[in-house]
């Protein structure tokens, strides 16, 4: 999947399942943890969609602030991913 079609699911999902994100029309670089937008649950429900619709593995290591900053880095997170499981 190209990077521009990943960048487009995880913001529509962004948008539909966190409330502030769609009230403040966030920015693909907008801080999602730094501006409240996902807190600490919220990255858990990131974490089951990147599972489950880039059929990637997170693993715990995985589970640093750097890597959900903003949809631009899950973008890159996901594009990383996918590639290392393809290669």
């Amino acid at each position: 999947m190209a990077p521009d079609e990943i960048q487009a699911l995880i913001r529509e999902f962004v948008l539909r399942q966190f409330p502030l994100a769609k009230k403040r029309q966030i920015q693909d670089d907008e801080h999602l943890l730094e501006n409240g937008i996902v807190d600490s649950l919220g990255v858990l429900d990131v974490v089951t969609f990147l599972e489950e619709k880039f059929h990637i593995k997170v693993l715990d290591e995985d589970l640093v602030p750097e890597n959900f900053k903003d949809i631009e880095t899950l973008t890159r997170f996901v594009s990383q991913r996918s590639s290392a499981t393809r290669g």
